[in-house]
């Protein structure tokens, strides 16, 4: 039995996401999903997420928890077997510094959590973040703050852009080591609102490995968060690899 909502705070949400030369991730995807593309790149990137008050929909906020969380992940479409396509995230690797959160991921609530280490120092807007699996499989480092400015280098014409694609990117499908089955868990926030990071540093081990991702082939193209927002997780019922296509 699965929990069917959790609800709480989102403290801090950071979105590094990267422009990837498609024919590097499809090889990746479950069947049943295409690349979402945005001028001709696939989007892909990291979700680092810091959760406050968790607790299952109706109970107090005194009984939640708080964790560090990592989301590696995709944006793709699929095609519902109603015929409607939708849009969202493929989500290959998840990691949190909760170990009820590993406990309870693929078991009382979707999506299977990997143990890791999060260091993260905080001074105003700005933001020194660090974090590494505890299998060593993947580590994130970052630092940025605050700003007005939209990059020009960015495959997003604004930030407005930016927003809405990412927003439309709430429904998303996380691998299990059960192959051929996807969980789907679904975030459903009262306000969506980001901003941009100006990010001075930025490295993602998933996607420094020169032999899967070859000079020029991806490439850091922004940063995006957003704070304090009250939000409800909810499980969607899991699906197989096959379950549709386009």
């Amino acid at each position: 039995m699965k929990l069917p909502a959790i609800q709480g705070i989102i403290r801090r949400r950071i979105l590094l996401n990267f422009r990837v030369d498609p024919a590097r991730l499809r090889p990746y995807l479950p069947a049943g999903f295409e690349l979402q593309l945005q001028s001709g790149w696939a989007v892909a990137g990291v979700c680092l997420i810091r959760l406050d008050q968790m607790r299952p929909c109706g109970w107090p906020a005194i009984l939640g928890i708080s964790s560090e969380n990592a989301a590696h992940r995709m944006a793709v479409r699929w095609r519902e077997v109603s015929g409607e396509t939708r849009t969202g995230v493929y989500v290959p690797r998840r990691d949190t510094d909760s170990r009820l959160n590993q406990l309870a991921g693929g078991r009382l609530f979707p999506g299977e959590q990997n143990a890791a280490e999060f260091t993260v120092r905080e001074q105003g807007d700005a933001i020194d973040f660090a974090m590494r699996s505890v299998d060593g499989t993947v580590a994130v480092e970052f630092q940025g703050a605050g700003t007005t400015t939209w990059p020009g280098t960015s495959i997003f014409g604004s930030l407005a852009e930016a927003s809405s694609f990412f927003q439309a990117g709430s429904l998303g499908y996380s691998a299990r080591k059960m192959p051929g089955t996807l969980d789907g868990i679904e975030l459903r926030v009262q306000n969506w609102q980001v901003s941009p990071l100006a990010v001075t540093r930025v490295r993602s081990s998933y996607f420094a490995d020169a032999t899967q991702y070859p000079a020029g082939s991806v490439e850091f193209d922004n940063a995006l968060v957003m704070r304090d927002i009250p939000h409800e997780w909810r499980g969607v019922p899991s699906r197989t690899d096959s379950s549709a296509g386009l």
